[in-house]
């Protein structure tokens, strides 16, 4: 047998297994796999069902990702290792990939930190008001995109992608890409206040109507909790990245975690079960069989979720300029909570925006975990997980209509 046939076999073994949630592979394992089923002449179609199988236990960048989207036969297969991508951004890359120098001794962290304090006051708090067009696409598990003739839609527009990504299967799979133009003020990106009739829950999809984390925020809350340290160096297009890591407990936090919408579901009246000889007895007299009488309703209010919650997570510093590169906020929520996780990860890059160069965000992350039954569903539950990969562009002075 050839190994790509065994790897695929092992896999399709592995998912019929009850409770399976996914085999751990490292970056090179998902390499060998693609490799050995593009040498095997797998269709897109099984590639799509094997990587569903994956759950990757390092990060896949986007080099990688770029790499080896070459073994990919059509859209089924792009779009797994894109969400493979997305779902691993939080995790650390392969350990041969991490650069082997040694870390700085406890003078120099303070003054990369210290560097990264004064960038964070004197450049980044003092960015002009900029406007962007950030553009979204979502990947989600356990429903149905909506057709475009439903009636349901958003301020957002959809946004024409080349991906011809597809939504087959009960498996993260892409639903929609939308764009929509937000406006960055002081460094924090401003959601807009432009009315939604969007039915968010009841579309079967969650909004998050909470802004990103702002970096200056999370900055001064990571400092203020004493717990920043150091964690590692790391390679950000091809130059060193200091790590320092952190945590914030909730009597220190100010984030707010805001997801619409959960279901409340009420129940009132009376109903009445029957057979066919209790039937006349309950008012049902012309029923032959069984069945149910009586003024019982159901009704469903829809409501957020919103809390303040601690977090922790990691900033990714040039040690030269103190620029924060990337900044990964990860939520500590409740286990009684609908919603189970809410992790972002941004990455910051220099755009130019009328005369000017500016460092702001170009790409974001959000994984997300939700209950969307709600407290409904008493006795047990479901989960649905939403990745939303974001870029930001078209950046330019907020008060240019250029």
């Amino acid at each position: 047998m050839k190994r790509g046939s065994f790897f695929l076999l092992v896999l399709l073994l592995l998912s019929a297994q009850s409770g399976w949630c996914g085999r751990k592979f490292t970056v090179a394992q998902l390499q060998d796999l693609l490799h050995s089923l593009h040498e095997d002449k797998k269709s897109d179609v099984e590639i799509a069902a094997a990587l569903q199988q994956v759950e990757l236990s390092e990060q896949l960048t986007r080099v990688v990702m770029n790499g080896i989207s070459k073994y990919s036969p059509g859209p089924l297969t792009t779009e797994q290792i894109y969400v493979l991508q997305a779902r691993s951004a939080n995790l650390l890359p392969p350990a041969s990939d991490l650069p082997q120098t040694p870390a700085p001794d406890t003078l120099a962290q303070e003054a990369i930190l210290t560097r990264a304090q004064n960038y964070i006051n004197k450049t980044y708090e003092q960015l002009p008001a900029l406007a962007a067009r950030k553009t979204m696409l979502r990947f989600q598990d356990n429903t149905e995109a909506l057709a475009s003739s439903s009636g349901i839609g958003s301020g957002a527009k959809d946004a024409v992608t080349s991906s011809k990504m597809s939504n087959t299967g009960n498996f993260l799979h892409y639903i929609n890409a939308v764009a929509h133009p937000i406006v960055l003020e002081h460094g924090i990106v401003k959601k807009l206040s432009a009315k939604d009739s969007t039915r968010w829950g009841a579309n079967g999809q969650i909004d998050i109507s909470q802004p990103d984390p702002g970096l200056p925020r999370i900055f001064k809350e990571a400092e203020t909790s004493g717990t920043l340290h150091w964690a590692r160096w790391e390679s950000i297009n091809g130059k060193p990245a200091a790590v320092f890591s952190f945590e914030v407990p909730r009597q220190k936090s100010d984030l707010e975690v805001n997801v619409c919408c959960f279901p409340d579901v009420k129940q009132a009246g009376v109903a009445r079960f029957y057979t066919s000889i209790t039937g006349p007895v309950l008012g049902a007299e012309k029923a032959s069989g069984g069945g149910v009488a009586g003024n019982f309703q159901t009704n469903t209010d829809w409501h957020d979720f919103k809390a303040s919650v601690p977090y922790h997570g990691s900033f990714f510093i040039d040690p030269e300029t103190g620029i924060v590169l990337r900044m990964i906020v990860q939520t500590d929520l409740k286990p009684s909570d609908v919603v189970h996780q809410m992790d972002t990860r941004i990455d910051y890059g220099p755009v130019k925006a009328g005369q000017g160069t500016f460092i702001v965000p170009v790409k974001s992350v959000i994984n997300s975990v939700v209950v969307p039954n709600g407290e409904s569903g008493a006795g047990g539950y479901s989960t649905r997980t939403t990745l939303f990969s974001s870029e930001y562009s078209e950046y330019r002075p907020a008060h240019s209509n250029q």
